[in-house]
């Protein structure tokens, strides 16, 4: 058996010369290498470039970018959730909140509103709140170009909720309504109102009816605490959020047209359906006698893009990734050998040539070399 192993042993050994003499490889032996501080030098700068650009590459890699695709909008039977909260320097009592569509649909059937009287003047921690949210939003809107990366990557959606509960308690009646809650609605074009009067539906849509109410009393001022389209989702900016408008007369007409956009929202932590939108405000004093004529109150008009914005958050393959890592590696140490070999071998020649200078300046060659006569 001892004899089987030794043999097998052998066999092996001589398998793995064989091997060896197949190595394209030629290594060259540690005592023929010469060694140099101007090649240490230069591979410490090597190292030190592979370590820096190795690390750039792999934080790019992690550093994933989105991707933004536009495509025609097919799902036609998707629902538009509507999230509002205002709060209108008028009495609820005096107050009408409703919707209505291109469809011509009764409004009962999208939900109702929840109204709340209220005092239209802030508590000071509530004032603090609105302030700080306003120049968040006006921040995010006026910067949104240089910002929106960090937003999507981030799964910003907002840092600011409810509006906090008053600290202290006005010694005067209720001069405010907050209007709030969510609609289902349908995906079209349609007219969201808040006017005077109380409404009252018919079959082909409602009327407000503000009889018992004179002019004077209607004060349009309000403040837009939330007003937004689909759930909330990372990178989503909402315009009108933090926006407040105070009314110079009674009889205001405020419109505010804005454009939605379907958007689907897809990141490594979650996948979002939901709507963006952008807007354009107008107000005008209502005067019959000057020509100016429509119904003062607060208008908006909605309609949905045909298009739609896909966001995706993607990231280079890792085979690519990898081969750039080889590449940049691979790429220094072959520049930085050539650089050494370079310079050695310069050096090497102004050595000789200095030698032979020296040589030349301690041997003497006379000039005239005496020949023998025969």
């Amino acid at each position: 058996m001892e004899a089987e192993k030794v043999s097998l042993l052998r066999y092996r050994g001589s398998k793995l010369q064989h091997v060896k003499k197949l190595d394209l490889f030629p290594k060259v032996d540690e005592k023929c290498k010469e060694q140099t501080s101007f090649g240490g030098t230069l591979s410490i700068v090597s190292f030190a470039l592979i370590f820096w650009l190795a690390y750039s590459e792999i934080n790019y890699y992690l550093n994933s970018k989105f991707v933004f695709k536009f495509s025609p909008d097919i799902d036609f039977d998707a629902k538009l959730k509507l999230n509002v909260d205002i709060t209108v320097a008028m009495p609820c009592s005096n107050l009408g909140a409703d919707i209505l569509d291109s469809t011509n649909q009764n409004t009962f059937k999208f939900g109702s509103l929840e109204e709340e009287d209220t005092w239209y003047e802030l508590a000071p921690n509530q004032q603090k709140y609105f302030e700080n949210r306003q120049h968040f939003n006006t921040y995010l809107r006026e910067e949104y170009h240089s910002v929106q990366e960090f937003l999507w990557r981030s799964s910003h959606t907002s840092i600011f909720t409810n509006m906090p509960a008053r600290n202290n308690k006005p010694l005067k009646p209720h001069d405010a309504c907050r209007i709030y809650g969510s609609l289902i609605l349908n995906k079209v074009a349609g007219n969201f109102h808040i006017t005077a009067g109380k409404s009252l539906n018919l079959p082909r849509g409602h009327i407000h009816i503000s009889a018992f109410m004179s002019d004077s009393d209607y004060n349009f001022t309000h403040r837009i605490n939330k007003l937004s389209f689909g759930d909330p989702s990372p990178g989503i900016i909402h315009p009108l959020e933090g926006d407040e408008q105070v009314a110079n007369s009674s009889s205001v007409l405020y419109q505010y047209f804005i454009d939605i956009v379907p958007t689907s929202v897809n990141t490594y932590l979650s996948t979002v359906e939901t709507y963006q939108y952008s807007v354009k405000e107008l107000s005008r004093p209502i005067d019959h006698g000057k020509g100016s004529h429509g119904m003062p109150g607060i208008f908006f008009k909605y309609d949905v893009s045909a298009l739609k914005v896909t966001v995706r958050q993607e990231r280079d393959n890792f085979g690519m990734f990898l081969a750039r890592l080889c590449s940049i590696i691979a790429g220094i140490y072959i520049c930085s050998s050539f650089i050494n070999s370079f310079v050695l071998s310069l050096l090497r020649m102004c050595s000789k040539l200095t030698r032979s200078k020296e040589l030349k300046q301690h041997v003497h060659i006379p000039d005239v070399v005496p020949v023998q006569t025969l």
